[in-house]
């Protein structure tokens, strides 16, 4: 949910490159939305509310509602170190990769409504059979 529809897909649009499939206009009880391919079989259905119906604290990990964030999957780490670069040119990102284990690099930002999301890139290659009993731990860089 956000209370500026067209900030919110056109920061999507640029810093992911994705593409808006369908808008509708509100009507009755159904806000206005937006329908976001993300790319691969990822997309995001997006609901234009008044900011004050939108609850929770977007900054504070478990004051975020039922899902805390979620991660939008790259398909390499060049890819993963374009869109980190476009983060940090809009102020979104400070920058650093965070390694968890061997496999999986992530980039965290915050969206133009301040929730904090990640970009992720696992490398298939790397995976170990039970990340559980993996003793990597997360690590942050500036790969």
């Amino acid at each position: 949910m956000t209370a500026d529809l067209d900030r919110y897909l056109a920061f999507y649009e640029d810093i992911f490159g994705a593409e808006v499939l369908a808008i509708t206009d509100a009507q009755g009880d159904h806000p206005r939305m937006a329908v976001v391919h993300m790319g691969g079989s990822g997309a995001l259905n997006v609901f234009e509310v008044p900011a004050e119906s939108i609850i929770g604290d977007r900054t504070q990990m478990g004051g975020r509602g039922p899902i805390d964030h979620f991660a939008i999957a790259v398909e390499s780490e060049e890819k993963l170190e374009e869109i980190r670069d476009r983060l940090v040119a809009v102020g979104a990102s400070p920058g650093e990769i965070t390694r968890f284990g061997p496999a999986l690099l992530s980039v965290f930002f915050r969206d133009p409504d301040g929730a904090e999301l990640e970009v992720a890139y696992l490398n298939a290659d790397l995976r170990t059979p039970d990340a559980r009993t993996d003793e990597s731990a997360a690590t942050r860089s500036d790969v």
